[in-house]
């Protein structure tokens, strides 16, 4: 009885690591264009998309944003036929950037530089399925909230080079529900539910190259980061006779980020016509052992090391903008994205495939001084897959709608 309980422990699914998990909602004028924003330089987003651009932004800004996503999944057992499907509640991401630079009366050195301020979300993501379902032992709920803040500094060194640099803060929570393996003998059900506050910080940091009037290259690199939980609890409900077995308590776990390298690519082709690519090397492989650390160890809990096979992955962003009249513009846009997991590591929680994500999205001048931008993405994810661990055998289906608007203010 004692090994079926360590063993349903260690594979408590904790943290995120699937392509669907990386929120993609930090822009709406690069959201409507597949997310392509690391050399095709727009608006304070820079700040997020390449530190580098920032510098080359001719206007002061704010602008402030936020998304309704809508997340439908459903599991199908392969063995039983029987459909469940989660009760995601609507996410609503959020945005903000502030720029800043002197006007043309200052030293010409500080009008090279513009500072920033961006406030994001990275990741997150939730799941709730219904009490008693098949994969009850993999996951029952999970609720993931991160957001970043990052001051940012930009230099123009000249018309076509710019370096930028930001420190990023990471704060938020993460709580996980499933049930537990006991033997019958025991009786009642079982359950562990471990809670935690995230926190950690590392770099965003970019360069932005402009060799012509119409082409430009940007390099972005925003380094991996752990982020340490504080407060940490694991609160297990088990019959009496196995509360000392499996006792509640303090409990440390780290939630890695992966390392993200993006290589932009931007064209004018026409006055009022352009084009974005971006290529996207992530570093998953950060997430191939999950850790986490009960402060009331017994013979049945121990510290957690959960092998779980990720590896680093690509993804590819493309869109265009295409300027109506000079105060609208309409944008579309593709993504496709390649999953970090491999067969046989598939859990309710990250369900991950390769897919394809299609976007689209207004902007509208108001006046010199206003400006609104909307966006939608589209993305269905499909993953067939036998878990390794409890032979849950099933096919994963995921349908993601996500609207957004931001209002910006230029001075």
């Amino acid at each position: 009885m004692k090994r079926l309980i360590t063993l349903s422990l260690l594979y408590c699914p904790i943290l995120l690591s699937a392509q669907g998990y990386q929120v993609q909602v930090q822009g709406q004028k690069q959201q409507a264009m597949g997310n392509a924003g690391t050399a095709l330089i727009q608006d304070g987003a820079a700040i997020f998309y390449n530190p580098g651009g920032v510098s080359f932004l001719k206007e002061n800004s704010i602008s402030a944003g936020g998304n309704a996503a809508i997340v439908n999944t459903s599991f199908r057992d392969s063995l039983t036929g029987q459909v469940t499907n989660s009760k995601i509640p609507v996410a609503t991401p959020i945005t903000f950037y502030a720029v800043y630079g002197v006007d043309s009366t200052k030293a010409k050195v500080l009008q090279n530089f513009k500072f920033g301020l961006g406030v994001y979300t990275p990741f997150g993501g939730s799941a709730n399925y219904p009490s008693g379902w098949t994969g009850r032992y993999v996951l029952n709920s999970l609720d993931l909230k991160v957001i970043n803040i990052q001051p940012t500094v930009s230099y123009k060194i000249n018309d076509k080079i710019g370096l930028g640099v930001g420190f990023v803060y990471s704060t938020g929570s993460i709580a996980v529900n499933k049930d537990l393996y006991l033997s019958t003998l025991s009786g009642g059900e079982s359950t562990a539910n471990i809670t935690a506050k995230l926190a950690g910080y590392g770099v965003n940091a970019g360069v932005y190259f402009k060799p012509t009037d119409d082409l430009s290259i940007g390099l972005s690199y925003r380094s991996q980061m752990k982020l340490n939980s504080s407060g940490g609890q694991a609160n297990f409900t088990v019959p009496a006779s196995l509360k000392d077995s499996v006792p509640s308590g303090a409990a440390k776990l780290t939630f890695p980020t992966p390392t993200v390298i993006s290589l932009g690519f931007g064209y004018k082709v026409t006055d009022k016509f352009s084009l974005a690519l971006d290529i996207n090397y992530i570093g998953f492989k950060i997430f191939d052992t999950l850790r986490v650390q009960f402060a009331n160890q017994t013979g049945s809990l121990k510290n957690i090391a959960d092998p779980r096979g990720y590896k680093n992955t690509y993804s590819f962003q493309l869109g265009g903008q295409y300027k109506v009249i000079d105060a609208l513009a309409v944008r579309l846009g593709i993504r496709y994205a390649l999953t970090p997991i491999p067969n046989g590591y598939t859990t309710a929680e990250g369900a991950d495939s390769d897919h394809l994500i299609l976007c689209g999205g207004l902007g509208y001048n108001i006046n010199k001084h206003f400006t609104v931008d909307a966006s939608y993405s589209f993305e269905s994810i499909y993953r067939k897959d036998h878990n390794n661990f409890y032979g849950l055998v099933g096919e994963y289906k995921t349908y993601a709608s996500i609207a957004g608007m931001s209002l910006s203010y230029k001075f």
